[in-house]
């Protein structure tokens, strides 16, 4: 199958690129600009992380609900003495203007209030400190959406010029203009501008490597042009996700992380081993191949090898990925279903470029990948190059590392597992946290707005509970006083009516909205029995619900993952004992990485040095993100090296000679790809984004460990260990392999 597909494109190379060309053209074009004039970055949302259906959306919804006001703007106005007398005389001005604008229903400040700040309505809206004060603009909430985004633009624009306006009587007067939907804009625009940031510099740092990986830029553009197209493919795949469910920002920037790395892998393989399949037919015709004009079916038998080789393998590989990704779909919450999604269709995305575009591109150039790069006449870059890049030759780095290890396998195992749990041990103490503008940098305006808000405006600010109640406002009254004496609860709003329901918000004892004492004051509420239905919603409330929802559907979703990897490692080895090792390791693998994270990010370890604020815990859907995408990757690079040690075995090697030399030869090729992947997961962490910096990490850790003790270490040395036993199945199992193997 592959074979037939490798001559199908070998004969029609211009076709595949042309038409890949258009895709790729079509798919930027889709997401910037969208089908209806929404790109990509407008269809998206923000927010924190919820579960459908559960108790703390169906609170957040009737909230929603009931409340009739529209969208409201803040100014928190900082270095201004409000007793100050001129204020009032300055504050007109503004005042005026912004109740001149279209679809602006009112405008608060404390001054303005009949008695001025000495009214008691005033005190929400004076800062704790005495120096400063709010101003609140509401929209109608009859507007429609043009009408309303025109403004808001026009109400920012205007509260943004207010300090100006205050200068005579407060020359240092400072604002920040915040509110919910600003907030959301602002997600947004920093997810696409991490894009950015991770692309530029991601890219660049591949190329180079696959230099020295292949010694020359037109090896090296191969993968780089199949990792282009898939960037194009993964921005599509994500505008049409939006269309069918609701896809949080973030996972704009994860899919196409994904899409790029994998890309990269795939390429480089196929790349490397076309080079070693042209140099052998060269070598086997004592060098004529090589002089030979185009169209004597050398580059066609060679590209035609390496699909029935390489192109097996990196279609094998990306099944396994896909079902590791696929798990998410079993999830309940519409993040994790999105991102699931989303991988999946990356994921074909970036094996369809690697078996129809990179052959395409390989037929195309042929023979000029043997000649010796420009850069390698270059007396530094040369001795460089003599050292990295790709050799078909059977003593090397690797396989005198995997020497090593065969003879103290014993040793080499324990090491390698008392490494992996050494690293692992932060898990003992993982928190799962469901942040929003937490997710945002230290600088971030929106950032600002929501602490200053907390720290010196504590009655406007929102509590970090609310209890959303469906009896009457006195019944409502009594049971707040109740709550006012539960543990951990320093302060209960009044109630207030809101359509049939009635709205108790109720104030932790702790600044943290998602911390400890939240959480228990969450679980303390729901325990209680009122008499009348309630719901309760929060940070915290949508916490415990979406750890919750992971606990209930890991199980299936391992089970999944599970028997789909036995099922396919069995039919690519014909052995039961790979793929059981194969879970263990990269179980084990998977475990470090995430203690790892926790240590970083959790712990606080690497804040400055990574740009973040810790907020005391791993956002909830990351964890699962970096289990799915991590399995995904460990099992890419396992299929990478057992497909190789498994092909020299059928061709009568022994185990320890098949583990060294396959090893030896693809060794290079697995730590290249690791090498650019880990660059792909590190140029996104040079992004703002707290979510993205945590996958892009875990997942860097992970690939490192992976490729490095698991691959190198702990792989050689199990497989020396089992010997002959690595390839045992029982008799059933080895009729059922001779029939449905999957085989070149």
């Amino acid at each position: 199958m592959f074979a037939r597909l490798g001559r199908l494109v070998a004969h029609r190379p211009r076709t595949v690129v042309v038409v890949w060309l258009v895709l790729a053209a079509l798919g930027y074009a889709f997401a910037v600009v969208g089908v209806q004039g929404e790109s990509v970055f407008d269809r998206v949302s923000t927010g924190e992380p919820t579960v459908p259906r559960s108790e703390s959306v169906q609170g957040r919804d009737l909230l929603y609900a009931s409340q009739d006001g529209g969208t409201s703007v803040t100014l928190v106005v900082s270095g201004v003495d409000p007793t100050d007398t001129g204020l009032g005389a300055a504050l007109e001005a503004p005042r005026r203007d912004l109740g001149a604008i279209p679809g602006v229903e009112s405008v608060i400040d404390p001054v303005a209030l009949p008695g001025g700040v000495e009214n008691p309505a005033a005190a929400p809206l004076l800062a704790r400190s005495g120096d400063g004060f709010l101003v609140v603009v509401d929209l109608d909430p009859a507007l429609r959406p043009t009408e309303r985004d025109a403004a808001l633009d026009a109400v920012v624009r205007r509260l943004d010029r207010v300090p100006d306006d205050l200068r005579e009587v407060a020359p240092d007067a400072t604002g920040v203009v915040g509110g919910s939907r600003l907030i959301v804009q602002e997600v947004t625009s920093q997810v696409r501008q991490d894009l950015r940031t991770g692309e530029a510099v991601t890219l660049p740092l591949a190329l180079v490597v696959m230099v020295l990986v292949f010694g020359g830029f037109l090896a090296a553009a191969m993968p780089m042009a199949g990792a282009l197209a898939s960037i194009a493919g993964g921005l599509a795949a994500v505008l049409g996700l939006s269309h069918v469910m609701d896809v949080d920002s973030s996972v704009v920037n994860v899919v196409t992380v994904l899409g790029l790395g994998l890309s990269i892998d795939y390429g480089l393989l196929i790349v490397s081993r076309f080079r070693e399949e042209l140099h052998r037919l060269v070598d086997d015709d004592g060098g004529r191949a090589a002089r030979r004009r185009r169209g004597d079916g050398a580059v066609a038998a060679a590209v035609e090898r390496t699909m029935a080789t390489a192109g097996r393998t990196v279609a094998f590989s990306a099944v396994t990925v896909a079902i590791a990704i696929s798990a998410l779909l079993v999830f309940t919450p519409d993040i994790l279903r999105a991102i699931g999604a989303g991988g999946v269709a990356v994921v074909l995305i970036a094996v369809a470029t690697a078996l129809t575009l990179v052959p395409a591109l390989l037929t195309l150039t042929g023979r000029r990948l043997l000649r010796p790069g420009l850069l390698s006449r270059v007396p530094g870059v040369r001795a460089v190059l003599a050292r990295t890049v790709d050799t078909a030759s059977e003593e090397g780095a690797f396989s005198r590392l995997a020497e090593r290890v065969q003879r103290h396998p014993w040793r080499f195992l324990g090491g390698a597992v008392l490494v992996l749990l050494v690293l692992a041990l932060p898990l003992t103490h993982l928190e799962l946290r469901s942040s929003t503008t937490g997710l945002l940098p230290p600088a971030s305006t929106q950032r600002q707005f929501v602490e200053t808000l907390a720290r010196e405006y504590p009655a406007a600010a929102s509590p970090a509970v609310t209890v959303v109640a469906e009896t009457s406002l006195e019944a409502g009254g009594t049971w707040a006083q109740e709550l006012a004496a539960l543990d951990g609860v320093a302060s209960v709003d009044p109630p207030t009516a809101s359509g049939p329901y009635v709205v108790i918000g109720v104030r932790p004892d702790s600044a943290d909205a998602g911390g400890s004492v939240a959480r228990d004051v969450v679980t303390e509420i729901r325990s209680l029995d009122p008499g009348f239905p309630t719901w309760v919603t929060g940070q915290a409330a949508f916490q415990i619900d979406f750890v919750a929802a992971l606990q209930e559907d890991a199980p299936l979703a391992v089970l999944i993952v599970v028997v789909a990897t036995l099922l396919l490692l069995f039919l690519m080895t014909g052995s039961v004992v790979l793929p059981v090792k194969a879970l263990l390791t990269n179980a084990l693998s998977l475990a470090a990485s995430v203690g790892v994270l926790v240590w970083a990010f959790q712990d606080g370890h690497l804040d400055d040095l990574l740009g973040f604020i810790s907020t005391g815990g791993i956002e909830t859907y990351v964890l699962a993100l970096v289990l799915a995408f991590g399995f995904g990757l460990a099992m890419d690079y396992e299929v990478f090296l057992i497909s190789r040690i498994k092909e020299l075995h059928d061709q009568g090697r022994s185990t320890d000679d098949a583990v060294r030399l396959g090893l030896q030869r693809s060794g290079r090729i697995i730590t290249s790809a690791a090498a650019i992947i880990i660059l792909v997961f590190a140029g996104f962490m040079a992004g703002q984004l707290l979510v993205i910096k945590e996958v892009g990490f875990a997942l860097a850790v992970a690939v490192l460990i992976d490729a490095t003790v698991v691959r190198l270490v702990l792989v050689p040395a199990t497989m020396t260990v089992l010997g002959e036993a690595n390839w045992w199945a029982p008799r059933w199992a080895r009729r059922v392999h001779a029939r449905l193997a999957i085989t070149h």
